[in-house]
């Protein structure tokens, strides 16, 4: 019999591969992209000082739609791009954690670079 393993298995395998390969500096922080079935949630983070610099979520106030869908990625990365300007980071490092470029980790990126994040 062959035995199948969870995709979160193989999601964090990917993350933790593609985590020896990028970091992030005060420089150019880490845009980091964590996906739940209730929704998306993304920080910039500086990995020499271990400091989150700007979050956000579909949590947050400013997102209107509350789901985890393509449109609230889009809402998503275009406020974390507004936030990440406005505390004076203009580059950042892309980290998917794991998730393949597609669907609403590709609207998030696009919606981010669209506001004025440059990666």
């Amino acid at each position: 019999m062959i035995k199948k393993e969870p995709k979160s298995v193989s999601r964090e395998r990917r993350h933790v591969r593609v985590r020896t390969k990028i970091s992030g500096t005060s420089d150019r922080p880490r845009l980091s992209v964590f996906r739940s079935n209730k929704g998306i949630y993304v920080q910039v983070i500086d990995d020499v000082a271990a400091k989150t610099l700007v979050s956000a979520s579909t949590l947050d106030k400013e997102v209107k739609t509350k789901a985890s869908n393509i449109e609230a990625a889009k809402e998503v990365g275009e406020l974390v791009a507004k936030r990440a300007i406005k505390a004076g980071i203009k580059t950042v490092v892309f980290d998917r954690g794991g998730y393949i470029y597609h669907g609403k980790i590709k609207a998030l990126a696009e919606a981010a670079r669209e506001a004025g994040l440059e990666f």
